[in-house]
């Protein structure tokens, strides 16, 4: 059931990048890796990370690969599918960092609201679902649907605002920038369960 609900989860972002190589259990901090690609050896994947720590990561045919592209604050639509970290605020509202826009066959992906380490290190939360009311007023203020609850998230004109659209291991070029979730496998090795690569240069925010 775990395994299962992790798998959801690492399509999002993957929605899917660094710190610890983790796919934390329920109730921690999901910790993605973040980082730059040196090499695709066949099924592995050579990575510097943003602290500059060098890995290898093994990929398998499971191993989903998503293209992150430049998007606008405008592709944010009602009932979009998106994925948004974001900070807690006093009032119970979420203020974005960045947005996600998945591409309509990746609907679902990783739906959810959890705890989640934010590229400068800091625990934010990370929440996948699907955009309800939207009011475009000094950026925008929407609701978002995730499973049984709703959050109200606030993103201002500034934050980035990227598309993820499957993609595949063309991507993994050297100096491709990557976000990655990975666990070990029975023999103690890191694998990727999803891995989303920046197109034409692209960082991606998550």
């Amino acid at each position: 059931m775990i395994k299962h609900r992790y798998s959801r989860l690492l399509l999002s972002l993957l929605f899917v990048s660094v710190g610890a190589i983790a796919v934390s259990p329920p109730g921690n901090v999901i910790k993605p890796t973040r980082g730059t690609v040196d090499a695709l050896n066949g099924n592995t994947l050579e990575i510097t990370t943003r602290q500059g720590e060098k890995l290898k990561v093994g990929l398998t045919d499971k191993t989903k690969v998503n293209s992150v592209s430049q998007a606008k604050i405008s592709d944010i639509k009602p009932d979009s599918f998106i994925g948004t970290a974001a900070v807690s605020q006093a009032d119970g509202t979420l203020k974005a960092m960045e947005v996600h826009v998945f591409a309509p066959s990746l609907r679902g992906s990783g739906e959810g609201f959890n705890p989640f380490e934010s590229a400068d290190g800091n625990v934010n939360t990370m929440t996948n679902g699907t955009v309800g009311k939207l009011v475009n007023t000094n950026g925008r203020t929407m609701t978002v649907k995730v499973k049984d609850q709703e959050k109200t998230v606030i993103v201002p004109d500034d934050v980035p605002v990227v598309l993820i659209s499957p993609g595949d291991r063309s991507l993994l070029k050297p100096g491709t920038h990557v976000v990655l979730f990975a666990m070990k496998d029975e023999k103690g090795q890191w694998v990727a369960r999803g891995v989303s690569a920046g197109k034409d240069g692209i960082t991606p925010p998550m």
